[in-house]
């Protein structure tokens, strides 16, 4: 009896032992994680300084409630195409450079950076449709503009539908790239928007970009033009406005589901027809299509940016199609 009780002391300190080790190994690995995570928001903290004074300004502000809103004018047509960002491109002006290229020998192309986006201040007033579009169209009347082409990209369907209602005697066109659709399905789901920030804030984001294949590495983009696009993009991405307009995300769209566009209104999709993650992607789009006499949709192979290596094509297609409503790249 004496020695099955000295087994089971000797089994106990084993166990306990084997416990403590275990236990000191985790405080181990959760001091070096906290370790880690201070140097990488340390060293973020030190690159966005740094970085910041590498950023070269292009384009102009307007004061738009406030705030600088910049913008960047090309070409001299006498038409003129309003250009609006997808949700997040950080740099607007610079994203839509090899389309800008194409179509300001016949436009004038007034690119757009919403308050949040690019060299655009930021603002703490909430990102509904309504505040985003109406801080657009101010910029627009800052700018002087009264009749002019709306061109967009992804999220800038969405916006654009709500643009078009609320100032239909200005707006002569939409032009979507891949656009977002107002009823399109699965846009109530629930974005991890904490870890977005947190990784932004811990440095956590720079570190994935840093070891990473750079999305743009392999796109028709001059290196500077890059290198500024990735300057910005660390700046920019989750900043607490993008945030705030993701958060309003489902809310946005499902105040605009019913909208739709004048049944004589000239409508110009481009879409992305290899989206496997949406199998509805194209009969979304052509559905919308429908709702103009004039509407056309152009099914492209490309990923959603699709201006990022079909801008060629889009600039072709878009004179093309404005020659066959009547209204020529010159008017």
């Amino acid at each position: 009896m004496a020695r099955t009780e000295k087994v089971s002391k000797n089994d106990g300190t084993k166990n306990g032992k084997k416990r403590n080790l275990l236990l000191k190994i985790i405080a181990g690995i959760l001091v070096a994680f906290i370790l880690f995570l201070g140097i990488t928001y340390v060293v973020n903290g030190i690159c966005n300084g740094i970085e910041k004074k590498k950023i070269k300004p292009y384009g102009q502000h307007v004061v738009v409630d406030g705030k600088n809103m910049n913008v960047s004018i090309q070409g001299n047509g006498e038409q003129t195409i309003v250009l609006l960002p997808g949700q997040g491109t950080p740099s607007p002006v610079l994203d839509f450079k090899l389309l800008i290229d194409e179509l300001t020998p016949d436009y004038k192309v007034v690119a757009i950076e919403p308050l949040g986006y690019g060299l655009s201040d930021r603002t703490e007033k909430e990102r509904t449709t309504e505040n985003i579009v109406s801080e657009i169209h101010e910029a627009v009347q800052q700018l002087g503009l009264d009749r002019y082409i709306l061109m967009g990209h992804s999220i800038a369907g969405l916006y654009g539908a709500t643009y078009i209602k609320n100032y239909p005697d200005e707006v002569t066109a939409f032009i979507g790239i891949d656009s977002s659709v107002p009823n399109q399905p699965g846009m109530d789901a629930k974005l991890p928007l904490s870890t977005m920030e947190f990784f932004q804030k811990s440095g956590l984001m720079r570190l994935m970009k840093k070891v990473s294949v750079d999305s743009n590495g392999s796109l028709a983009y001059d290196d500077q033009t890059k290198e500024q696009m990735n300057l910005i993009s660390n700046q920019v991405s989750s900043n607490p406005t993008l945030i705030d307009e993701l958060k309003h995300l489902g809310s946005n769209f499902k105040n605009a589901e019913n909208l739709t566009y004048p049944s004589d209104f000239p409508l110009l999709l481009f879409v992305q027809s290899n989206n496997e993650q949406n199998p509805n992607w194209i009969p979304v789009h052509e559905e919308q299509v429908k709702q103009s006499s004039i509407g056309k949709m152009i099914p492209m192979e490309g990923s959603h940016y699709l201006h990022h290596t079909k801008y060629k094509e889009i600039a072709e297609a878009f004179k093309e199609y404005m020659k066959e409503i009547g209204k020529p790249a010159i008017s």
